[in-house]
This record gives C-alpha cells, structure tokens and sequence, in this order.
C-alpha cells in the first residue's frame, strides 16, 4: 500500500497513527527519509500484520505500506518508468542526474514544509493578535477594555 502526503511531517505523524493502532502490529520498519537510499529515495517502509475478518476465522496477514511525500512519489513513479523499462546497464550519466533529481525533490520537501510552517506560525500570530488590545493610558483603559469585551466576548 503507498500513501503519499503533502508534508515530510505528515509521514511521520501518518506513521505514529499506524503504530497507536491495536490490532495492528509492525514487524519491520525502515526510514529512508533519515537514510536515503544510494539513488537519493526518500521513503518510509513499513511491513505490518494485520487482520483479515473472514466469515469463520480471522487471518494476519502481511502488508506493505510506503509513506512518501508528493515529490518523491513523482521522482519514484518517473524513476521506475525510466530505470526498469530498460533492459541495460543505466549509464553512470543517468544514474547521477536521477540521484540529483531525488535530491532536488528532498530540498522542495523540506523547503515547502518550511513554508507550510512558517504561514502556519503566522496565521497563529494574526489570530493572537486579534485579542491583543492596545488599551491606551488612564480611564480610556477601562472603556477600551470593556469595549473589547462586548465585542470579542459578547458580554455587556
């Protein structure tokens, strides 16, 4: 089974769901995202065993599950298409542009997560800052604060 994720954080958390769940129980678990493959994949494997409801017994069965982000699904799927298909040796040349493609594909993983995190920082900030009151000097703090209250809280 592959699931493909938008995030590198993603995997990890899709991963951490897999393993919290009971009737499921991991028997191998490899994460080439921490240590790529030779050919730059970026992936994490896991084999688990699961059960299989028959109508009078129940079986586990053995599965296959690869978590990898948008990006490296494409360069894999491309990579796949180019590598096996050819029934040669690949060239070193090509061998080394598609270890730097998987490499360009890791770095707009990272890059977009640090996008995805840095508007997430933001709109948190925004949000705070909707309750922040600037709440002036003397006997306007008290009308300014009560006046926040009525309208964010909906109190009178």
């Amino acid at each position: 089974m592959r699931i493909t994720c938008s995030f590198i954080s993603d995997i990890y958390e899709i991963s951490r769901m897999i393993a919290n769940q009971k009737d499921i129980r991991i028997t191998e678990y490899k994460d080439y995202i921490k240590n790529s493959k030779p050919n730059g994949y970026q992936s994490l494997h896991m084999i688990v065993e699961i059960p299989i409801f028959m109508s009078d017994r129940e079986e586990l069965i053995m599965v296959e599950i690869q978590i990898r982000s948008i990006a490296m699904d494409f360069w894999a799927s491309l990579e796949h298409k180019i590598y096996y298909k050819y029934n040669k040796e690949i060239p070193q040349k090509m061998l080394d542009e598609l270890k730097a493609s998987a490499e360009m594909a890791a770095l707009l993983d990272r890059k977009m997560e640090k996008l995805h995190l840095d508007m997430d920082k933001m709109k948190k900030d925004d949000e705070a800052g909707e309750f922040l009151l600037p709440l002036g000097v003397g006997n306007n703090k008290l009308k300014s604060l009560e006046a926040f209250i009525e309208e964010k809280l909906g109190i009178k």
